[in-house]
Protein backbone atom coordinates (compact mmCIF):
# COMPACT_ATOMS: atom_id res chain seq x y z
CA UNK A 1 0.00 0.00 0.00
CA UNK A 2 1.29 3.48 -0.96
CA UNK A 3 1.49 6.25 0.62
CA UNK A 4 -0.70 9.03 -0.27
CA UNK A 5 -1.50 12.85 0.76
CA UNK A 6 -4.88 12.08 1.94
CA UNK A 7 -3.63 9.25 4.70
CA UNK A 8 -3.93 10.54 8.03
CA UNK A 9 -0.70 11.05 10.03
CA UNK A 10 -0.10 11.06 13.73
CA UNK A 11 -0.60 14.35 15.18
CA UNK A 12 2.30 16.07 17.00
CA UNK A 13 2.33 15.56 20.69
CA UNK A 14 2.39 18.13 23.26
CA UNK A 15 5.79 18.56 24.82
CA UNK A 16 4.13 18.90 28.54
CA UNK A 17 3.26 16.72 30.95
CA UNK A 18 -0.09 15.19 31.08
CA UNK A 19 -0.71 15.56 34.37
CA UNK A 20 -1.82 18.80 36.43
CA UNK A 21 -0.58 16.87 39.40
CA UNK A 22 2.41 18.80 41.48
CA UNK A 23 3.91 17.01 44.38
CA UNK A 24 3.09 18.55 47.54
CA UNK A 25 7.44 18.74 49.02
CA UNK A 26 8.41 21.83 48.57
CA UNK A 27 10.02 22.53 45.52
CA UNK A 28 13.44 22.25 44.60
CA UNK A 29 15.78 25.38 44.30
CA UNK A 30 18.34 25.32 41.59
CA UNK A 31 20.61 27.05 43.94
CA UNK A 32 20.54 24.95 46.61
CA UNK A 33 21.75 22.15 44.35
CA UNK A 34 25.51 21.60 43.45
CA UNK A 35 26.59 22.82 39.91
CA UNK A 36 27.29 19.02 38.81
CA UNK A 37 23.95 18.14 39.91
CA UNK A 38 22.04 20.40 37.19
CA UNK A 39 22.62 20.15 32.97
CA UNK A 40 21.32 23.27 31.83
CA UNK A 41 23.33 23.28 28.26
CA UNK A 42 20.46 22.26 26.18
CA UNK A 43 17.71 24.37 28.37
CA UNK A 44 14.64 23.02 26.61
CA UNK A 45 16.16 19.70 27.80
CA UNK A 46 17.48 20.74 31.18
CA UNK A 47 17.87 17.40 33.70
CA UNK A 48 19.16 17.00 37.17
CA UNK A 49 19.61 14.71 39.86
CA UNK A 50 17.17 14.20 42.08
CA UNK A 51 17.13 14.55 45.64
CA UNK A 52 15.82 11.21 46.91
CA UNK A 53 17.03 8.55 44.49
CA UNK A 54 19.80 10.38 43.41
CA UNK A 55 19.09 9.81 39.38
CA UNK A 56 19.63 11.86 36.26
CA UNK A 57 15.88 13.01 35.66
CA UNK A 58 14.66 15.58 32.72
CA UNK A 59 12.54 18.56 33.93
CA UNK A 60 9.12 19.10 31.90
CA UNK A 61 7.06 21.87 31.25
CA UNK A 62 10.13 24.60 30.25
CA UNK A 63 8.15 26.16 27.62
CA UNK A 64 5.48 26.44 30.24
CA UNK A 65 4.23 28.04 33.50
CA UNK A 66 5.21 25.22 35.91
CA UNK A 67 8.33 23.50 35.41
CA UNK A 68 8.44 19.70 37.53
CA UNK A 69 10.81 16.33 37.99
CA UNK A 70 9.28 13.83 35.19
CA UNK A 71 7.47 10.92 37.09
CA UNK A 72 10.47 8.55 37.74
CA UNK A 73 10.84 5.28 39.33
CA UNK A 74 13.40 4.84 42.33
CA UNK A 75 15.52 1.47 40.98
CA UNK A 76 17.29 0.44 37.64
CA UNK A 77 14.75 -0.13 34.88
CA UNK A 78 14.21 -3.98 34.57
CA UNK A 79 15.78 -4.97 37.63
CA UNK A 80 14.11 -3.50 40.94
CA UNK A 81 10.66 -3.00 41.57
CA UNK A 82 8.70 -0.27 39.69
CA UNK A 83 8.19 2.32 43.14
CA UNK A 84 7.36 6.06 42.02
CA UNK A 85 9.97 8.35 43.39
CA UNK A 86 8.31 10.34 46.05
CA UNK A 87 9.79 13.22 44.44
CA UNK A 88 8.49 12.69 40.96
CA UNK A 89 5.87 15.64 39.83
CA UNK A 90 8.16 18.14 41.85
CA UNK A 91 7.98 21.53 41.39
CA UNK A 92 11.95 23.15 39.97
CA UNK A 93 12.38 26.44 40.85
CA UNK A 94 14.43 28.38 38.71
CA UNK A 95 15.91 30.84 40.93
CA UNK A 96 19.07 31.33 39.12
CA UNK A 97 20.05 31.75 35.20
CA UNK A 98 21.78 29.86 32.58
CA UNK A 99 24.70 32.46 33.25
CA UNK A 100 24.74 32.08 36.52
CA UNK A 101 24.95 28.08 36.83
CA UNK A 102 27.62 28.28 34.18
CA UNK A 103 30.09 30.37 36.25
CA UNK A 104 29.26 28.14 39.52
CA UNK A 105 30.29 25.12 37.32
CA UNK A 106 33.42 26.84 36.47
CA UNK A 107 34.16 28.23 39.88
CA UNK A 108 33.10 24.10 40.87
CA UNK A 109 35.96 22.74 38.59
CA UNK A 110 38.45 25.17 39.15
CA UNK A 111 37.88 24.38 43.08
CA UNK A 112 38.15 20.79 42.59
CA UNK A 113 41.40 20.80 39.95
CA UNK A 114 42.70 23.27 43.05
CA UNK A 115 42.69 20.34 45.24
CA UNK A 116 44.43 17.77 43.27
CA UNK A 117 48.20 17.31 43.54
CA UNK A 118 50.27 18.79 40.32
CA UNK A 119 53.33 16.66 41.02
CA UNK A 120 53.99 13.24 42.09
CA UNK A 121 56.14 13.49 45.12
CA UNK A 122 58.74 10.86 45.35
CA UNK A 123 59.26 8.48 47.89
CA UNK A 124 61.40 9.17 51.26
CA UNK A 125 64.39 6.49 51.10
CA UNK A 126 67.07 5.64 53.84
CA UNK A 127 70.89 7.04 53.59
CA UNK A 128 71.82 3.41 53.03
CA UNK A 129 69.75 3.67 49.69
CA UNK A 130 70.95 7.24 48.65
CA UNK A 131 74.89 5.65 48.73
CA UNK A 132 73.87 2.86 46.90
CA UNK A 133 72.05 4.55 44.09
CA UNK A 134 74.77 7.47 43.66
CA UNK A 135 77.31 4.37 43.65
CA UNK A 136 75.49 2.76 40.45
CA UNK A 137 74.98 6.05 39.05
CA UNK A 138 78.97 6.33 39.38
CA UNK A 139 80.05 3.19 38.13
CA UNK A 140 81.97 2.72 34.71
CA UNK A 141 82.26 -0.64 32.74
CA UNK A 142 86.10 -1.03 33.95
CA UNK A 143 85.12 -0.64 37.28
CA UNK A 144 82.39 -2.98 36.88
CA UNK A 145 84.92 -5.48 35.54
CA UNK A 146 87.40 -5.09 38.68
CA UNK A 147 84.36 -5.82 40.63
CA UNK A 148 83.59 -8.89 39.12
CA UNK A 149 87.37 -10.12 39.07
CA UNK A 150 87.60 -9.26 43.11
CA UNK A 151 84.48 -11.64 43.58
CA UNK A 152 85.69 -14.54 40.63
CA UNK A 153 87.97 -15.93 43.17
CA UNK A 154 85.14 -16.53 46.09
CA UNK A 155 83.18 -17.67 43.65
CA UNK A 156 85.82 -20.66 41.91
CA UNK A 157 85.94 -21.94 45.65
CA UNK A 158 82.50 -22.15 46.43
CA UNK A 159 82.37 -23.98 42.91
CA UNK A 160 84.98 -26.24 44.03
CA UNK A 161 83.37 -27.14 47.56
CA UNK A 162 80.35 -27.98 45.99
CA UNK A 163 81.88 -30.25 43.42
CA UNK A 164 84.00 -32.44 46.72
CA UNK A 165 82.19 -36.02 47.37
CA UNK A 166 80.93 -35.73 50.86
CA UNK A 167 82.13 -37.62 53.75
CA UNK A 168 80.85 -40.34 55.14
CA UNK A 169 78.24 -43.05 54.59
CA UNK A 170 75.79 -43.01 51.58
CA UNK A 171 72.68 -43.51 52.13
CA UNK A 172 71.39 -47.11 51.42
CA UNK A 173 67.54 -46.25 50.27
CA UNK A 174 68.01 -44.21 47.59
CA UNK A 175 69.81 -44.00 44.17
CA UNK A 176 73.12 -43.13 43.85
CA UNK A 177 73.51 -39.29 42.82
CA UNK A 178 75.83 -38.91 39.58
CA UNK A 179 79.05 -37.55 40.02
CA UNK A 180 79.28 -36.25 36.56
CA UNK A 181 77.31 -32.98 35.32
CA UNK A 182 74.85 -34.69 31.72
CA UNK A 183 75.45 -31.06 30.28
CA UNK A 184 78.13 -31.22 27.51
CA UNK A 185 79.60 -28.10 28.07
CA UNK A 186 79.91 -28.79 31.72
CA UNK A 187 81.74 -31.75 31.56
CA UNK A 188 83.73 -30.60 29.10
CA UNK A 189 85.89 -28.52 32.17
Amino acid sequence: MSITAAMPTAAERPRRTRTKRVSALPAIKLSKLLPSHIDLRKPLMAVLVCEDCKTWVPITGMQGKVQKLVPHHTGKAGVDAAIHCRSSNRRVDFDMTIAEWRQALTDAVKEASSRQATAVLPKAFSAQTDRTLRARAERTPTGRVADWNAVLPRVAAADKNRRAIPAGDAPTESPAVPLDTLHPQRSAR
